[in-house]
């Protein structure tokens, strides 16, 4: 059953032998659907059986909104966490008879604002809030959360022997710029590193390769990089290859939150991959004011490849 103890579609699919959908259709007494009656029999013992507690417009109208969840994802935030991170809470939703909504990029208030009068949400969440309204991470965010994902990619570095690290961000900010940051030097300060250096690439690409070679005149004792994330990482890679450097001989390189990309270049990017499955799935039950004992984030792993 659902992990939070109410009995929910899947179960009485399963218990039943049917699908989903087939499951609703015959609670919901749809009459464009046709069901046998032997199937409609078993998915109402099922049912009734497990104590199933239907939960539709009736309900939603009752509680005074919809069982719909908006989720906003700010620009620069299309990488691998929010994708798994999606997935999660999209999944946990649709356990409980909810339904997802996920809007991408920067909206006018005024566009969000006729959004929100129509459907009437469930709840609104943006992803990654709670940093962007610059509240720095608690202990156990360096346990499982996005502080301890800051930390593996600055540890892989120290752990190869690099003591010398600049940050490299992007020339505009992105929502999260500042955390991310703030997360990779107090990494640093518990790996008793010295201060992480700050190196913006910018586009296009001269520009890129412009900026990285000033930084290196200025700062000739750092050896590795780590990158805001694997598009960063990227413009780097490219930055020190047309100043003729090699890497990771004469400077290591490492992107954040995978993407397929990095693995096509040569050399191939050695990343870091978060999965943020089950971040998605205890928004979802916060959303909706469930438990959410038995579900625990990991940390990011890194993904080793040439680059470092």
């Amino acid at each position: 059953m659902g992990g939070s103890g109410r009995v929910t579609l899947n179960d009485v699919a399963k218990a039943s032998g049917v699908s989903r959908a087939t499951v609703s259709f015959v609670l919901n007494d749809d009459p464009r659907q046709t069901i046998s009656g032997a199937t409609r029999e078993r998915v109402l013992a099922a049912a009734h059986e497990l104590g199933y507690v239907p939960h539709g417009i009736a309900r939603a109208l009752r509680e005074g909104s919809s069982r719909i969840v908006v989720l906003n994802v700010d620009e620069g935030l299309e990488g691998n966490f929010s994708r798994s991170y999606v997935r999660g809470l999209d999944e946990e939703l649709a356990d409980h008879d909810h339904v997802l909504l996920v809007r991408h990029g920067h909206t006018a208030p005024e566009a969000t604002q006729k959004i929100l009068d129509a459907i009437v949400p469930r709840a609104v969440l943006r992803l990654g809030e709670v940093y962007m309204r610059g509240h720095g991470p608690i202990e156990e965010d360096w346990e499982n959360g996005f502080a301890a994902n800051a930390a593996v990619q600055v540890g892989h570095l120290a752990e190869r022997g690099h003591s010398r690290i600049t940050v490299a961000m992007p020339d505009h900010d992105f929502p999260l710029t500042e955390a991310r940051l703030g997360f990779a030097r107090e990494a640093a300060r518990r790996l008793g590193l010295p201060p992480l250096e700050h190196l913006v690439v910018p586009r296009p690409r001269e520009a890129g390769a412009v900026a990285v070679e000033a930084f290196r005149a200025a700062h000739p004792d750092v050896t590795a990089v780590a990158a805001f994330d694997d598009d960063i990482a990227l413009r780097t890679l490219t930055a020190l290859h047309d100043l003729g450097l090699r890497v990771p001989e004469d400077m290591a390189v490492i992107g954040f939150d995978e993407t397929e990309h990095g693995s096509l270049t040569t050399p191939a990017l050695t990343t870091v991959r978060i999965d943020a499955e089950v971040l998605g799935r205890l928004a979802a039950r916060d959303a909706l004011g469930i438990d959410t004992e038995g579900l625990a984030p990991e940390p990011g792993r890194i993904v080793v490849r040439d680059s470092v």
